[in-house]
């Protein structure tokens, strides 16, 4: 088992949940898989689901979950807005605490972005500049998000498709991996690693993405995403649509990503063009055996130590 180390000063949420195996691999569950699912069962490690698709107070999508409660379960947020300048939506937090009650999740994680404004909900992600006064809001709804569900919180970080300018904010520029570094040990949360995010950030602002990797702190990663992308030839740019298989590279980052933290959690994300399932099934293997081999060698590495 692996479960995000917390700081030193940081909150301490009391309850301990169970965290996912280190070695599991999972998939986002999706309507057209379940009916198989059942059958089949597939050996997954877990589940993910998008909470804001289970706020409502029943029918088929809680009935899905109850039908597949053998699996561990990572509740992933997507619209609770943790960069906005507007407070928490008390309403959608209560929501996702009922959520967070009713289905045990094993991993709860949100976005390093903002989706409201002024009154108004964007059904998007949308960018963040990652400043000193920005560092103290999300730290803060961070610690409101996680002092209301008991339990530490994994922050993803995001796909980026343009850089701020640090003139025109008035206002000095962190470094994404110092600000993730700083968030955990101001707040006391974990780290959600999309690797492809850091692969299409990588193409879209011209970031080194293994010199990226390198600079997350690994104590704090508790789960790591992998997923496809698209491109908009017109504009030059990668999006990171969860709608195809992982790319060679994004497979290339993972494997030495884990190789200097360790085996972590694994998701494979794939959010529209959905395929069958047993496509999903193959991507899992390939992460699986990616996972297998890590351990094999921390192993060997930690024989060859302890012989000396």
């Amino acid at each position: 088992m692996h479960q995000p180390s917390p700081s030193s000063g940081s909150p301490d949420f009391g309850t301990a949940y169970p965290s996912l195996d280190e070695m599991a691999v999972g998939i986002s569950l999706k309507a057209q898989h379940v009916r198989e699912l059942m059958s089949s069962r597939p050996a997954l490690g877990f589940l993910e689901i998008h909470a804001e698709n289970y706020m409502g107070a029943g029918g088929a999508p809680h009935a899905r979950l109850d039908a597949l409660q053998e699996y561990p379960l990572s509740i992933h947020g997507v619209g609770l807005s943790l960069a906005s300048e507007r407070p928490l939506d008390a309403t959608h937090l209560a929501r996702l605490k009922t959520l967070c009650e009713r289905h045990p999740p094993t991993s709860v994680s949100e976005h390093l972005a903002w989706a409201g404004h002024s009154g108004h909900f964007y059904n998007d992600l949308l960018p963040v500049p990652l400043t000193d006064a920005m560092l103290a809001r999300v730290s803060d709804n961070l610690m409101q998000l996680q002092d209301t569900l008991g339990r530490q919180v994994l922050i993803e970080n995001p796909a980026h498709y343009l850089r701020f300018d640090a003139r025109e904010l008035g206002a000095e520029l962190i470094p994404e991996t110092h600000f993730l570094t700083r968030l955990v040990e101001r707040s006391g949360c974990g780290l959600l690693i999309d690797v492809n995010n850091v692969f299409v950030s990588a193409h879209n602002i011209g970031i080194d993405p293994a010199a990226w990797l390198e600079s997350i702190p690994g104590h704090a990663v508790g789960e790591i995403h992998l997923a496809g992308h698209g491109e908009d030839s017109r504009e030059g740019l990668l999006i990171d649509n969860h709608g195809a298989p992982v790319c060679d590279e994004v497979w290339a980052l993972y494997a030495d990503f884990i190789n200097r933290i360790g085996p972590r959690p694994t998701l494979i994300e794939w959010d529209t063009q959905v395929p069958a399932l047993e496509v999903l099934l193959g991507q899992t293997t390939r992460a699986q055996a990616l996972l297998h081999s890590t351990r094999a060698q921390q192993l060997t590495r930690s024989g060859m130590e302890g012989g000396q």
